[in-house]
């Protein structure tokens, strides 16, 4: 069964990273996100609301130093996921699960029950892992091969379709796990959890390719993006006879005048930027990700405070749309959205730019 994230009906929004302190926003403003889990509840509920398609919590487990020691707080997504599906109607929930830190058969339980509580509208962003201090803080060392990371998601991710689709029991003998039998009741809800998988690796894509529903991936803007959509299609369907979409990421300064929504950028990511934070989370991506290149590490130094390497949609509300509108023309699928203050500020692009995305046939009204 194709669930509604992934149908290819209009061009999909979601919110990220609001389950951690500041969200995307590498900055010092005293109205930084808190990422607690009263506002997320709020956030959650003012998103299904006003239409938005999914939610998209992250996993982390310890923050990136700087004066703020950015991503310091941050709820469990699994968990939230679980949480704000018994308390929404419509939207999705993805849950952030990397491959090294949890075992599949868990997993598999896990999200089953999550669906089970939002009659179907639970998903999985799958993370073969890139951020080496995470691994020394619980006891793993990250291979340095790619291949290997992939190799392991593979198998993890085998395992747990297994656990989805099969009745009864089964073993397992494999390069990594080793089970003996094992069986997953109940299933999900109606069927397998929408998949997401982010990486931006050639290893990543070709992953996503393989197994995902949607690849969520980091561009620097539309016109490059539109490539890296067709080469991922491609490979899904040459390569694995699959249909995958492609998403990627942005960062939302909307404001009535294009001088208040630069003003304000240039005070939280310019002004008021962490920027100890900053070097500490760019040396982690240029170090032991492959999501950007040296290049673009450096091209980006400014959108890593602003939104975490995301791209930015910045400006009155013709322009967020417009620039909106150029992603879903290049070919992308949906996109994620962050904001300084997520409810602060959700309230206002509803009322503003999602209408006028439906007028151009980008979304599909709700």
């Amino acid at each position: 069964m194709v669930k509604p994230v992934a149908d290819g009906k209009g061009f999909k929004l979601g919110l990220f990273s609001a389950n951690c302190s500041s969200g995307l926003a590498v900055t010092r403003v005293p109205e930084r996100w808190s990422g607690s889990w009263e506002d997320n509840l709020r956030l959650a509920e003012l998103a299904d609301e006003v239409g938005i398609d999914f939610l998209l919590p992250i996993a982390r487990w310890i923050g990136y130093g700087g004066e703020t020691n950015f991503h310091e707080g941050v709820l469990d997504p699994t968990a939230l996921a679980a949480a704000l599906l018994a308390r929404t109607r419509r939207i999705t929930v993805f849950a952030t699960v990397h491959t090294a830190f949890n075992h599949p058969v868990v997993v598999a339980k896990q999200l089953a029950t999550a669906d089970l509580v939002g009659q179907g509208r639970a998903g999985i962003n799958v993370v073969a892992g890139w951020n080496e201090p995470e691994y020394r803080a619980l006891g793993a060392t990250l291979p340095t091969d790619h291949d290997a990371r992939y190799a392991l998601a593979q198998e993890w991710w085998d395992v747990i379709h297994r656990i989805w689709t099969e009745p009864g029991r089964f073993d397992h003998e494999g390069r990594f796990f080793r089970l003996e039998g094992v069986e997953g009741m109940p299933k999900p809800y109606d069927g397998p959890l929408p998949v997401l998988n982010a990486g931006s690796s050639a290893q990543g894509r070709d992953w996503a390719a393989r197994n995902a529903d949607v690849a969520f991936t980091v561009v620097g803007g539309p016109e490059d993006g539109a490539g890296i959509v067709t080469g991922i299609a491609d490979r899904a369907r040459q390569g694995y006879d699959r249909r995958v979409g492609t998403f990627t990421l942005g960062h939302v300064v909307c404001r009535p005048t294009r001088a208040e929504a630069q003003d304000y950028l240039r005070h939280y990511a310019e002004d008021n930027a962490d920027w100890a934070a900053v070097e500490n989370l760019m040396r982690l991506q240029g170090l032991h990700a492959q999501s950007f290149t040296p290049e673009m590490l450096e091209t980006f130094r400014h959108r890593f405070a602003a939104g975490h390497g995301s791209c930015p949609l910045v400006g009155t509300p013709d322009e967020v749309a417009d620039r909106i509108a150029a992603f879903h023309a290049a070919g992308f699928a949906g996109m994620t959205l962050s904001f300084v203050d997520y409810v602060g500020e959700l309230g206002y692009f509803a009322q503003e730019v999602l209408p006028r995305l439906e007028a151009r046939g980008v979304r599909v009204p709700v």
